[in-house]
């Protein structure tokens, strides 16, 4: 068998999936982050190794906030944003969408699509409120499992109304409506018809929105979230059978693109899995930009730079090791 590898690292989670050539799902793996990235694809990549057995991989593709740190470690032939990678993915699960919806630990999205081009999207800024990780929150506040959150919200027989403008005011409010005496049911749907409302005021705000619409990300295995989304666009939200994976999906997708059109994969195989990487960052004082550079290095080798504007130091480490040759010159000085 003959696959192509996606892999999507968050801050919250890291998640691969495995594709075959024609595009179906083979596997997928949804993993925690736990704040040491490069493990966490090193752990995942393992188990999906030991699951594929001898299936051949033709390419591997990297998205999410570490997709330049892991495609340095893997090896990618395809490194693209989070935006790109879910429209990717979206459009190959249901071709004609016109609105994805996405919601993940620290971070949501709104992407709108016009006849196959990404025309619009945004990102949540200046607020928490309806991310996975505040929805953790209050389910463990409350002593509730996440995973059955959604569904004990269905069973609300009278959703309570729920400020959900700002996390700090939602939380209090949630105390108070607890206070007062409203079933929890109750509390847990107001809160997701709260953040549904933060998240099209706010991430929504002058989107035309319109279905079909797909629902993706880690929160979309909540059902009250998908059920609140629902009654606010009066239409059906699509939840797509790997939604937790979808950047990952489209990571893949985009590798077999890349590759069919070079010819070969710069996949360094599952052998690179095995060095010890440390990573390190310094101010670059070429000029007046200070930018922070990233440095990763495998076995004690320089695998490579980034972080910096004019590109001075991102090389590789087979066109340049800093101990040789130095500082090298800056565009801008």
């Amino acid at each position: 068998m003959q696959v192509y590898l996606g892999i999507d690292v968050g801050s919250v989670s890291t998640n691969v999936a495995v594709l075959r050539q024609e595009g179906s799902v083979v596997d997928s793996l949804y993993i925690r982050t736990r704040g040491k990235p490069i493990e966490a694809v090193q752990t995942g990549l393992r188990e999906i190794k030991q699951r594929l057995g001898d299936a051949e991989v033709l390419g591997v593709g990297t998205t999410g906030s570490g997709r330049y740190l892991t495609g340095m470690v893997v090896g990618a032939d395809s490194i693209k944003n989070e935006i790109t990678a879910h429209a990717i993915a979206a459009m190959h699960i249901v071709p004609d969408v016109r609105t994805v919806l996405e919601i993940g630990g620290q971070d949501s999205k709104l992407i709108i699509i016009r006849n196959g081009i990404v025309t619009d999207f945004a990102m949540n800024t200046v607020c928490a409120a309806g991310t996975g990780s505040f929805l953790d929150q209050q389910a463990s506040r409350l002593n509730i499992p996440i995973s059955q959150f959604g569904e004990l919200a269905l069973t609300a027989t009278a959703p309570v109304r729920i400020a959900g403008r700002c996390a700090v005011f939602a939380e209090s409010d949630m105390i108070h409506k607890q206070q007062t005496g409203h079933a929890i049911s109750d509390i847990l749907q107001g809160l997701c018809q709260a953040l549904v409302r933060n998240y099209l005021s706010n991430v929504g705000k002058g989107k035309q929105v319109t279905g079909p619409v797909v629902f993706q990300g880690g929160v979309a295995a909540n059902k009250g979230m998908q059920r609140a989304f629902e009654d606010a666009l009066q239409c059906p939200v699509v939840v797509p059978p790997y939604y937790n994976v979808m950047g990952a999906i489209g990571a893949a997708l985009a590798a077999r693109e890349e590759v069919a059109g070079k010819g070969v994969s710069a996949f360094k195989g599952f052998t690179a899995l095995e060095a010890a990487y440390t990573t390190r960052s310094f101010e670059c004082s070429g000029c007046a930009n200070l930018c922070e550079v990233i440095e990763l290095k495998a076995d004690e080798a320089i695998l490579g730079r980034w972080g910096d504007r004019c590109g001075k130091w991102t090389q590789s480490a087979l066109e340049r090791t800093a101990a040789e040759e130095g500082e090298p010159a800056c565009v801008f000085a």
